[in-house]
């Protein structure tokens, strides 16, 4: 349970740096993000959950 939020934490903390250094920036991302088409939102978070599960496979069989 402690490495789960620990994991939560870090990602966290790597979702919210955007947002602190580059404030303005991500209001035109999350601008771009909105008028992109579903079809394309799904491909892009299947394709992050895959990379996830790969990375998540690699950490667990190196340690």
């Amino acid at each position: 349970m402690n490495f789960f939020l620990c994991v939560i934490g870090m990602v966290m903390i790597v979702e919210g740096l955007p947002y602190f250094i580059f404030p303005e920036k991500m209001k035109q991302v999350i601008l771009m993000v909105t008028q992109l088409p579903e079809k394309s939102m799904r491909l892009f978070g299947g394709l992050l959950i895959l990379i996830g599960l790969v990375i998540v496979y690699i950490g667990k069989n190196l340690a």
